[in-house]
């Protein structure tokens, strides 16, 4: 099979419920605004993202992975969220995604869902495989993959970008045939 180059970060991806834009320096403090309730990180490995010096370096990372999007409520434009493509691996054919968060007021609702669907959508037009780590810990997260389907596939010490290495799960979904 050819490798496929890959646009991560295509003009918008939207549904009724959510549209994703590509990430931009512009977008910090209206992202860092959701971001900045520590109640969001308390399961996830690195619960201090709540921090403004920490979300920074977590915004650096979603700006270096040229394949992060601001997630906005397609109704309100309202910020909610975030989410990325990361680690693209063409001769793989596979990408992951990962690093997402969502407001509390999206939480039991289906703003992941919605936006994982039109993330999968997209990945699977370049390749097989998309992959994600969640933290061990993160109980919300896992129920989330359960929910789409995923599959645990292993675990393993994930580095985040310039944080410590924590230990995650391995889910995995595959492009149906």
């Amino acid at each position: 099979m050819p490798i496929v180059s890959a646009n991560l970060q295509p003009i918008h991806l939207q549904n009724e419920l959510v549209q994703l834009t590509p990430l931009s320096a512009a977008d910090f403090e209206e992202l860092y605004a959701v971001a900045s309730d520590p109640l969001i990180w308390e399961q996830h490995p690195n619960p201090d993202r709540y921090q403004h010096a920490v979300f920074s370096n977590y915004f650096d990372g979603a700006m270096a992975s040229k394949g992060a999007f601001l997630i906005k409520n397609a109704i309100t434009d309202e910020a909610i969220g975030s989410s990325r493509f990361y680690d693209h691996k063409p001769d793989l054919q596979e990408i992951k995604i990962g690093y997402t968060f969502f407001s509390r007021a999206c939480w039991g609702k289906p703003y992941n869902s919605q936006v994982k669907h039109l993330m999968l959508a997209h990945a699977f037009t370049f390749v097989d495989r998309v992959v994600f780590h969640v933290g061990a810990s993160n109980f919300r997260s896992q129920r989330a993959m359960e929910k789409l389907s995923a599959i645990k596939t292993g675990e393993e010490e994930v580095a985040y970008f310039g944080e410590a290495s924590r230990w995650n799960f391995v889910y995995e979904i595959r492009k149906p045939q």
